[in-house]
């Protein structure tokens, strides 16, 4: 065992899930090393977070992560929540399309199997363009192109607008003509060097995925996904500092050196390795000196703001509601871009609502790429904009016993055409400096199971740098 004089350090930048997750890894395989987490937040936890809304604490930022990825899942399972991992009661969602709720057709991505899919969601001419689209001569990428510029090629705009905008925008809240397809939706983009239709490929695909034993698309966590980050600290015995923000990085021979904290009281950090876990902005002022091609490159990625709106209302106050929410097209310009019947969705939302008198809660998603406008309306606006929105597509007129505005600055980045070339970069500028790896939601992906994925990757490269300094 290494004495505490020769006892390695690895310092994480970001209390994030991905930091979380990255400062775990390492703990697992590298139990002797000291690992510091540095999160300039009051709190950590990133876009995981929990509010108590009418006696109910709930998820005010991400509440369901893929479960057909395993890392997520695998995550609750390594730090003791096997039996709090749940799956979605209710998964059926609605479109609220031209002010008609609609099922939302069963879709790739929005790219539909078949012109009878869309029948009744789309205009007769969307439905026509549909059932052309296999006539189409093979669309062949060269190089990256927004999945809307592909969708549009293919089918037309209304296919564009009605169905992959909606399903994207609650993903990312950026703008499918601008999302890089090659990113964002490679399901899509394989389809073309496979089928001559991508209509036929979404066929087979969609039909493939049904084979077998049936396995929930989604999972959540009784209490939320915000009890996670605390779970994992506690599990992998963290040492998290909070209200620590790092405002310089610097390689030394053999290590790097961070500041932290203010101007006036800053302190410097040693460490043998660091793993950035900060949002793109942040991480790229901290690489602007040290590694330049990583800066610039991150410093392109855009990011989206948004709010989620959380209104409780009376069980008897509220009419029957189908499904587990809707998704909204853009083109229709609503406030609300999709809202979740959090009470139909998770049994263990409706139950915790029981047990406060009768409590049912939803949410409402606000706010899309350079449309932050929107989200300059107090708290009270906002809500009354959701009500508004939800009295007119599901018949809401109740008020609510109790709401909770919960704003995420910056908080979706954009994956524009391009993205992967720009991560590649970073990547490999990054890699040229011994010690030193990022991870979080700018770079594969947004989803939990993604970013976790990324934190794995991290823990990797500086677990073998610390191998390469003789550990």
């Amino acid at each position: 065992m290494p004495t505490e004089q020769t006892r390695r350090r690895i310092v994480v930048v970001g209390a994030g899930i991905a930091g979380l997750a990255a400062a775990a890894a390492v703990r697992r395989r590298v139990p002797d090393v000291e690992v510091l987490v540095l999160e300039a937040a009051p709190r950590i936890g990133g876009k995981l977070a929990l509010a108590e809304v009418a006696g109910v604490r709930l998820d005010v930022g991400a509440e369901s992560m893929l479960n057909r990825r395993p890392e997520g899942v695998a995550l609750a399972r390594e730090v003791g929540l096997s039996d709090r991992i749940v799956h979605p009661a209710a998964t059926s969602a609605g479109l609220w399309s031209r002010g008609r709720m609609l099922p939302m057709p069963r879709t790739l991505m929005g790219v539909p199997p078949s012109a009878e899919a869309v029948a009744g969601v789309l205009s007769p001419e969307g439905v026509r363009r549909v059932a052309e689209e296999p006539t189409l001569p093979p669309t062949r990428l060269d190089g990256d192109m927004s999945i809307g510029d592909l969708v549009q090629q293919r089918f037309g705009p209304e296919v564009v607008d009605r169905l992959v905008e909606p399903l994207l925008g609650g993903v990312y809240a950026g703008r499918a003509r601008e999302i890089s397809a090659s990113a964002a939706v490679p399901q899509v983009v394989a389809l073309l060097d496979r089928h001559r239709s991508l209509s036929e490929g979404a066929r087979l695909a969609l039909a493939s995925g049904g084979s077998g034993p049936a396995v929930p698309v989604f999972a959540g966590i009784t209490g939320g996904l915000g009890t996670l980050p605390a779970a994992v600290v506690e599990h992998a015995g963290l040492d998290v500092r909070t209200g620590a923000t790092v405002r310089g990085l610097t390689p030394t021979p053999g290590g790097w050196e961070l500041v932290v904290g203010s101007t006036r009281d800053a302190e410097l950090v040693r460490a043998d390795a660091v793993v950035l876990a900060a949002p793109a902005r942040p991480a790229a002022r901290l690489l602007e000196q040290a590694v330049p091609t990583a800066a610039r490159a991150l410093g392109e990625v855009g990011y989206a703001s948004m709010a989620i709106v959380t209104l409780a209302f009376r069980a008897t106050d509220l009419p029957p509601m189908i499904g587990s929410g809707f998704l909204v097209p853009p083109v229709d310009g609503r406030t609300v871009k999709a809202a979740t019947y959090s009470f139909a969705k998770w049994d263990w939302v409706r139950d915790a609502g029981d047990r406060v008198g009768g409590v049912r809660l939803l949410r409402c998603s606000i706010g899309r790429h350079r449309e932050e406008q929107v989200l300059q309306r107090s708290d009270d606006e906002l809500v009354e904009a959701a009500l508004a929105d939800l009295a007119e597509a599901a018949g809401i007129t109740a008020r609510p016993v109790d709401s909770h505005v919960q704003r995420w600055g910056g908080a979706l980045p954009q994956y524009a055409v391009g993205h992967l070339d720009r991560v590649r970069a970073v990547r490999e500028a990054v890699a040229a400096q011994p010690g030193l790896a990022v991870c979080g939601a700018a770079y594969d992906g947004v989803g939990l199971p993604a970013c976790i994925a990324s934190a794995e990757a991290a823990a990797t490269q500086v677990v073998q740098a610390l191998a390469a300094l003789g550990e």
